[in-house]
Parts: structure tokens; sequence; C-alpha cells
């Protein structure tokens, strides 16, 4: 059974909308190349971090929820975060049944909210 898995990353603020996209089709891309499916794609925009990294003091935040039977796939993926200056942090958790349909219900609120 394929385990779902959440990674929430941030890119550098000195890049543009198009650099930020760009970056988040690559690592989507990575992800199905290598036999995830995508659940979904958030895009928290441009959030003030809680302290400097980097020093810099805000960033651009994606949420990447996917699912996998290749439990191998994640370690792959961060070598690729850590080989890409644009990204300053990055953290990828494996999600149970519980975190799953509270990101489900979430995400449903959210569709409700922008229909209205």
């Amino acid at each position: 059974m394929a385990k779902h898995y959440e990674t929430v990353f941030i890119l550098n603020p000195v890049l543009s909308e198009d650099q930020v996209k760009e970056a988040v089709k690559k690592y989507e891309g990575y992800l199905t190349a290598n036999g995830a499916s995508m659940v979904v794609t958030e895009d928290w925009g441009l959030k003030k971090m809680a302290y400097p990294i980097q020093k810099k003091k805000s960033g651009f935040y994606t949420l990447l929820q996917f699912t996998s039977d290749n439990g191998e796939i994640i370690n792959k993926f961060e070598t690729e975060f850590r080989r890409d200056e644009k990204i300053m942090r990055f953290l990828t958790v494996a999600m149970d049944k519980h975190a799953v349909s509270w990101a489900e219900r979430r995400r449903a609120k959210l569709n409700i909210k922008a229909n209205k």
C-alpha cells in the first residue's frame, strides 16, 4: 500500500514568481518521474519566518502532498533539495491515517471558501 507523504519547503525570497513556479514544477516532476503520485500542491506564498535563515527574514513556502510505494524516494528527493541553492529549508514527513484525513478535511474547507 502506498504511503502518504507531505513536504514543505522554503524558497529564497529574492526569486521571481517565474523562478518559484519553475522550482515547484521541477520537484513535482522529480516525484512523478520516480513513481510517486501527487495528491496536492499548495503555494502558501511569501511568508515572514520566525527567525532569519541565511540572513533572510521571509521565504516562499510550498506544500507538496504525494503518495509513493517506494520509501527510498524520500532520501533521493531530499538530496535534490540539498543540492539546490534556492531551497532554504525543507521537511518531509510520513503521514498517518489521521493526518491524511485531517488534510482532506482542510482541503475541502479551503475549496468551499475559494468557491464563495
